[in-house]
């Protein structure tokens, strides 16, 4: 909302990434890019929303004056693209992946519990992590499930998608059923 209300502006609101993904630029020179251009646009927005703050004619409670102290409040947060060139300026693409979840509300009624609704809420989060990840969340599921028996606890990190991926996907464990299948 305080984005739209942001008046005046040459460009869109994603009009720099466009060009760097049309570019297919590396880190640094990202980093270089969003420095030269992005970076001007954020410190003009929250100047903007930092003007807007001190009008005496806005009501602590209105919409508009939530939005403007939610951006003040998370100023950091949302410039932290401008000094990390791997990170997106959003997170849409994590929106849109953990988007399932929501999506399957009305199946989750039909958990049993309380408690069977959480864990499938878990099970979806660790399935949209592997989508994430590019691994295939059944053969991810088929080697943790086999190996967390095995595996010291103290390395429990170790079998987090991102981790697994990296130490452990290239000798999975295969189940007894795959393994007639074959």
């Amino acid at each position: 909302m305080v984005y739209m209300l942001w008046k005046g502006r040459k460009y869109g609101k994603y009009e720099h990434g466009k060009h760097i993904r049309y570019k297919q630029l590396n880190l640094a020179d990202i980093h270089a890019y969003r420095q030269q251009h992005s970076e001007p646009l954020v410190t003009d927005f929250f100047r903007w929303v930092y003007q807007q703050r001190q009008r005496t004619d806005l009501l602590p409670k209105s919409p508009f004056a939530k939005a403007l102290h939610y951006a003040h409040e998370r100023k950091s947060q949302l410039k932290v693209f401008l000094s990390n060139p791997a990170l997106p300026m959003d997170t849409n693409h994590l929106e849109r992946a953990l988007r399932v979840i929501p999506m399957g509300r009305k199946n989750y009624l039909f958990c049993w519990s309380e408690l069977g609704a959480e864990q499938l809420g878990i099970l979806q989060s660790l399935m949209v992590t592997c989508r994430l990840q590019g691994i295939n969340p059944y053969h991810y599921l088929v080697d943790v499930l086999q190996r967390v028996a095995l595996h010291p606890a103290k390395d429990v990190l170790d079998l987090t998608p991102r981790v697994w991926k990296d130490k452990l996907a290239d000798t999975p464990l295969t189940s007894d059923v795959q393994q007639h299948r074959n």
